[in-house]
C-alpha cells in the first residue's frame, strides 16, 4: 500500500510547477525569437567573437556544440561552447544566448566573485548531488528501526551535503543574472541588434533566467522538507 506524504505535496508542487513552467516558457520563447533573423544576419558564433573582441578578451575558445541550448562557458578550459542552433544561428535568440554565455567569460576575465564561488563548489556538489537523498532516506530508515543518535546523524549528514546543492543553486543566480546584464550591455554598445531585437534578446534571457529561479525555488522547498521530518526544525509528526 503506497503512502503519499501531504507534507511533500504541498512543498514539492509549488517547485515542480513553477519548473515545468520555466521549462515551457525559455522553450518556447527560445524558438519564438529563433524564426526573427537579424538585421546584422551575424551568428551566434560571430556576435561572441566580436564581444569578446570588444571587451579585450583573447584567450577563450568559441567552439560548437552537441544538444539543445546545451550552451555554457568552462572557465577551467577557457571555452565558449554553443548548441548548433546558437552557434551557427542568425536569429535573437542565437544572439542572446551567444552574448549571454560570453558574459560568463567577462566575469572570469573580471575576477566577478560570485563566479569564482560557484566554480570552487563545484566538484563539492559533484560529489554531494548524488548522495545527499539517498542519505537522508537512510537516516529516516534508520531512525525509525533502530532509533537513537545513529539515525539522527546520517539524516544530519545527508543534510548537510543537501546543503551544499541549496547553496550551489543560490550562488548560481548572481551569477546568471549578472551574465545576462552583460551582455545585453555589450550588444548595446556594440550596437548588435536593433533596439526592437535587443528587447527580443533581453526576453529570451529572462525567460532562461527563470530555469535558475525555480531549480533554486525547489531545492530549497525539498530542503524544507527534510528538515521538518527530520524534527530538526519543527515538531515530528
Amino acid at each position: 500500500m503506497f503512502f503519499i506524504d501531504p507534507l511533500y505535496i504541498a512543498l514539492a508542487l509549488p517547485g515542480l510547477a513553477l519548473g515545468l513552467w520555466a521549462q515551457w516558457r525559455v522553450k518556447s520563447t527560445f524558438r519564438r525569437h529563433s524564426e526573427h533573423t537579424t538585421r546584422r544576419r551575424l551568428s551566434g558564433a560571430e556576435i561572441a567573437a566580436e564581444i569578446l573582441r570588444t571587451e579585450g578578451i583573447r584567450d577563450v575558445r568559441i567552439e560548437p556544440s552537441d544538444g539543445f541550448l546545451s550552451d555554457h562557458y568552462s572557465p577551467g578550459e577557457k571555452a565558449l561552447r554553443l548548441s548548433p542552433d546558437v552557434y551557427h544561428g542568425r536569429s535573437i535568440s542565437a544572439a542572446g544566448v551567444a552574448a549571454h554565455e560570453v558574459g560568463h567569460a567577462i566575469q572570469h576575465a573580471r575576477s566577478y566573485p560570485f563566479l569564482g564561488m560557484r566554480s570552487t563548489l563545484v566538484p563539492a556538489v559533484q560529489f554531494a548531488s548524488p548522495l545527499a537523498v539517498p542519505i537522508i532516506i537512510g537516516g529516516f530508515f534508520l531512525s525509525g528501526f533502530v532509533g537513537g543518535a545513529i539515525g539522527q546523524l546520517v539524516t544530519i549528514v545527508g543534510l548537510g551535503l543537501f546543503g551544499l546543492v541549496v547553496l550551489f543553486q543560490l550562488v548560481t543566480l548572481p551569477v546568471e543574472f549578472d551574465a545576462s546584464r552583460r551582455a545585453l550591455a555589450a550588444i548595446e554598445t556594440g550596437q548588435l541588434l536593433t533596439p526592437q531585437e535587443h528587447e527580443g534578446a533581453a526576453e529570451v534571457l529572462r525567460a532562461a533566467a527563470w530555469t535558475y529561479v525555480a531549480a533554486a525555488v525547489s531545492s530549497l522547498l525539498t530542503l524544507l522538507y527534510f528538515l521538518l521530518r527530520s524534527g530538526l526544525l519543527g515538531r515530528r509528526e
